[in-house]
């Protein structure tokens, strides 16, 4: 990351492993999901959400502000609710009605939050269901500050990874 003192991930400098976010995405409560107006105004609103292997997923009332706007422009950024030691990714929100994804997502909800839902809560026709798979993840590391933010890339396994891969 050119100017944060961050080499790139072929060097293998200040990369954290790939488990410490998804750690982190996994044990979040809340989450912050940044979209955009029509007008390209910014729009931020917390939700729950649930970690997947590769994949955020969110609900939304199917007429929310956020879900218009994810519908109108899908580029998005979520981030954990952290601040000192956030996990920010970049990516396209995309909507789904897969019964089976669907089910996944009820199950996932149902696990973290012990909500009690069942699928019929999803119906997209109420409540869109999002995934949002990372184009791009960074961090701050708060221990790591030193007068400015201080982003870090991750290594997936062994190997780095270019983030814009993950």
């Amino acid at each position: 990351m050119p100017g944060y003192g961050v080499v790139g991930p072929e060097h293998g400098s200040g990369l954290l492993h790939w488990s410490w976010a998804a750690e982190r995405l996994t044990a979040a409560r809340n989450y912050w999901v940044a979209s955009v107006w029509p007008d390209g105004r910014p729009h931020t609103m917390p939700v729950w959400g649930m970690w997947d292997d590769s994949t955020l997923w969110f609900t939304s009332a199917a007429d929310s502000r956020k879900v218009r706007n994810l519908r109108s422009d899908p580029r998005c950024c979520v981030t954990t609710e952290d601040a000192s030691d956030p996990v920010i990714i970049e990516g396209t929100a995309r909507f789904v009605t897969d019964p089976a994804i669907l089910r996944r997502v009820v199950d996932l909800m149902n696990a973290k939050y012990h909500s009690g839902v069942d699928l019929e809560f999803l119906d997209p026709a109420k409540n869109a269901t999002i995934g949002v798979r990372p184009q791009r993840v960074f961090s701050m590391l708060h221990k790591r500050l030193h007068g400015i933010a201080d982003p870090v890339g991750f290594r997936r396994g062994v190997n780095s990874v270019n983030l814009q891969q993950v």
